[in-house]
This record gives structure tokens, C-alpha cells and sequence, in this order.
């Protein structure tokens, strides 16, 4: 059994939360916490060796603490995704893979691409695949054509993997919290589009990715994970692209894994992660 939790933080929370626990049986064989001293937040994510009345149990814990608590108790252990792409296919091609083997912590329950390119690929693995075109409909139309084949199968997150439109507020809203981006650059440096070219142009040494939150600041989320690699200038812009393919791939892997672990927390525009 999984339990995590957020609230306002206060002395003695640890040992309330761990009387609640024993009185229930249960034994923590796994508790990591943290408090935002700037912030006063408390964060806290424990696995027990047990099951127990998750009502009785939320109930008790929700009376011991702080009335802003949020409290999940035994979160689904499989999410369930659905994958915005364009044309680029190797980050698709490694959650395909993974869910495939089962080692995804997720199914994959569709595909949907602004382009048709990669329906080939999906129809492979046996997943459907949507190709939901943006050149000729307005962007408003474009987006609630997504949106509807999205809601018709009530994900818990969708993953843009290496989807390369800007998403309008109303549509981060509609799925607030739930969208999950690839970048492909160390953030928040090279914000936008092409940073491949930007690093190049300013001669950096060094190249990474970035997995985030959507907001509706562009590339401006919550950060989950980040992964840099060491470059020269023996490289090109092209060159460089295509070993930060490789960085993506890494990075989105391991984000996925952290958030379908449910071993992320948001508070405002930052994460607590525990690894």
C-alpha cells in the first residue's frame, strides 16, 4: 500500500502519521519526507507492508492533520496514457517498447498525431492511432478535435512526446495537471523553438533535456527531470540534435517512471521528487 501526502507543515506530524499506522497494523517498510522551510509545506510518501480500510484509514489521518491535507491512500498502480506526437519517433518508439513489455507502468490506450507519420509504428503494437491535422482547421477547432478524442478515454495523463504545438490555456486547463512534456533542452535555458540551433549559435559545452509539466508559460512547468551531456565544438547543430535525441529518450523514461510511481509531488511551479 502506497500513501502520500501534502499539507501545511507542523511539529510532530511524522509521529502522528506513524501512531495512525501502527494503530492500524501497519508496519512503514518505505517513508521519505520533506519540508519546504520557505513555504512551510510538508511532503511525505510511505509504503506499508499491508492493505487496510483505505476509508477508516483516510479518515483518521485527515482528523490528525492539518486541514489543508491532501491525501491519497493506495493510488492506481497502472496509469493509463494517451501520447500526443508529430513526426519525430524516438521517444514514442521507447514508450511503445516499454508498454509492450509491461515495464511502462502505464498503458498506453492511444495515439494521437498532428501529422499521420508515426500511425505505422502504433498500428505495429497494436494501438490506435488518431491523426488529428491542425493545417486545416482553426486552432480552437484543432483543439477540441484533440481534446475529444482525449476525454473519450479519461486518461490520467497525457504525454507529449515530442507533440510540437503550443496548447492554448483552455486546453492545459481542461487537463490541468495531467500533461506531461519533453523538451529538448537543459531548461530553462533555450526556451522555445529550435534550442538545438540556439546552443550551437552560443557555443555552450554542455546539452540536456527536460521533462515538465504543461503550463500555460511555454516550457515554464514544473520540472521532473533533467539529464545533461557534455559537447565541443567539433559538433554541429546537427550533431548535436541528434545526441540530444538520445537525452530525451533518458529523461522522458525516467519522469514517466517517477510520476506513475507516484513519487512526485507539484507545489506551485515546483516539484518535490522522490527518487
Amino acid at each position: 500500500m502506497i500513501i502520500v501526502i501534502h499539507c501545511k507543515d507542523q511539529i510532530g506530524l511524522v509521529a502522528s502519521i506513524s501512531n495512525v499506522l501502527s494503530a492500524h497494523q501497519l508496519n512503514i517498510i518505505s517513508m521519505r519526507e520533506h519540508v519546504d522551510v520557505q513555504e512551510n509545506r510538508f511532503f511525505v510518501r510511505l509504503q506499508v507492508d499491508q492493505t487496510a480500510d483505505e476509508d477508516a484509514l483516510q479518515e483518521k489521518l485527515q482528523r490528525i492533520l492539518p486541514a489543508d491535507a491532501i491525501i491519497t491512500i493506495n493510488p492506481l498502480p497502472h496509469k493509463k496514457i494517451v501520447v500526443l506526437v508529430t513526426k519525430e519517433y524516438h521517444c514514442l518508439a521507447d514508450i511503445l517498447v516499454r508498454n509492450y513489455f509491461g515495464t511502462l507502468g502505464a498503458s498506453v490506450l492511444c495515439v494521437i498525431g498532428n501529422h499521420g507519420h508515426l500511425g505505422d509504428i502504433c498500428r505495429r503494437f497494436n494501438i490506435p492511432f488518431y491523426a488529428v491535422s491542425h493545417q486545416q482547421q482553426t486552432k480552437t477547432e484543432f483543439e477540441q478535435e484533440l481534446s475529444g478524442v482525449i476525454s473519450s478515454y479519461n486518461p490520467d495523463y497525457i504525454v507529449l512526446a515530442k507533440f510540437m504545438r503550443i496548447l492554448s490555456p483552455v486546453f492545459v486547463a481542461l487537463f490541468h495537471a495531467k500533461l506531461i512534456n519533453i523538451h529538448h533542452s537543459f531548461l530553462p535555458a533555450f526556451i522555445g523553438a529550435n534550442p538545438y540551433r540556439q546552443a550551437f549559435e552560443r557555443g555552450v559545452k554542455l546539452i540536456g533535456a527536460t521533462a515538465h509539466f504543461v503550463t500555460n508559460d511555454l516550457d515554464e512547468g514544473p520540472i521532473i527531470a533533467q539529464q545533461i551531456i557534455p559537447v565541443n565544438h567539433s559538433l554541429t547543430a546537427a550533431d548535436m540534435m541528434k545526441a540530444g535525441k538520445e537525452i530525451e529518450t533518458s529523461v522522458l523514461a525516467k519522469a514517466l517512471r517517477l510520476v506513475f510511481e507516484d513519487r512526485v509531488f507539484v507545489y506551485r511551479n515546483k516539484t518535490v521528487v522522490f527518487e
